[in-house]
């Protein structure tokens, strides 16, 4: 394909046309690989934009990284201040809007503040905290702050805000709800739970958004699993276990596209997972583990 890694479509620049300069392509493709190493030779050194989306392992910047539009993008090259504005401008209103459509009930803090921290320490693995329950979350220990009503990433004896509605929501219910039973290694998909009929029509688990950044990019997708504390699996051609909680693994598994078949995406899960999580915490589980797992 002859869009650039930075989105232009060299197909209608004249340079292109006519033999003067050829495509940067993607920053996963053969044509991006060739430019660089031209741009090495002649420059010293690559294009920064196309030698981040390299490294990263990034096919199109305006497409798959959350970061756009970085300082790579801010030099007068290849777009203008004011594309660039419009572009951050537009994705914080959508960030905005994404955030507020989901408010977490304050009753479940107060109900949290009121049970027996033994049993919720017993039954969702948490560990007790003075302040709350500190919660594994794939690679990272969660603080879940009863009185200050929030969520705390715990780091190096440091700790950071965690502002995502979605994630409080998905700890809060987990530590609520979460049953004495441990996991069963009994591996099924959405269509074998007892709820099925949920995930179906806008509750239909996404997975296009995963397609587009790993369908042809097995190795970005090894490495964005381990780097949240995946545990490879012998299954389809790249295939992890993540775990989100504690008492709740998912498995991701990629099959890599080519001539003949369309690459694809499978969500599973443990059979047990019904016994701690409802269908839409469920749903709202993968879709916080999925745009995680996004951003590499």
């Amino acid at each position: 394909m002859s869009t650039g890694a930075c989105g232009i479509n060299c197909d209608v620049c004249r340079l292109n046309v006519s033999g003067i300069c050829s495509t940067c392509g993607s920053g996963i493709s053969i044509e991006g690989k060739e430019k660089a190493e031209v741009q090495v030779r002649l420059f010293g050194q690559p294009c920064p934009i196309l030698g981040c989306a390299q490294m990263n392992r990034i096919s199109y910047c305006m497409r798959d990284c959350d970061q756009f539009p970085c300082d790579n993008f801010r030099s007068e090259y290849p777009f203008s201040q004011g594309f660039l504005n419009m572009q951050q401008r537009r994705r914080n209103e959508k960030h905005q809007e994404t955030s507020d459509s989901i408010k977490v009930p304050p009753e479940y803090w107060d109900e949290l503040a009121s049970r027996n921290s033994e049993q919720i320490c017993n039954h969702a693995l948490a560990l007790p905290h003075s302040e709350g329950f500190i919660l594994r979350f794939l690679a990272d220990d969660l603080l879940a702050d009863i009185q200050n009503r929030c969520l705390w990433r715990l780091k190096d004896g440091n700790r950071e805000k965690i502002t995502r509605e979605l994630s409080e929501l998905v700890v809060l219910v987990y530590l609520l709800s979460a049953k004495p039973e441990g996991i069963c290694r009994e591996m099924v998909s959405a269509k074998d739970l007892k709820d099925a009929q949920f995930f179906q029509g806008p509750h239909e688990l996404r997975t296009d958004h995963l397609l587009k950044r790993y369908g042809t990019d097995a190795a970005g997708f090894r490495q964005a699993a381990e780097s949240l504390g995946g545990k490879r699996m012998d299954m389809a051609d790249a295939a992890y276990q993540l775990k989100p909680l504690p008492k709740i693994p998912l498995y991701y598994l990629l099959w890599e596209g080519d001539e003949e078949f369309t690459p694809r995406f499978s969500v599973l899960f443990d059979r047990s997972i019904e016994q701690h999580l409802s269908a839409d915490a469920i749903w709202g589980l993968v879709n916080l583990v999925s745009g995680i797992l996004m951003k590499g």
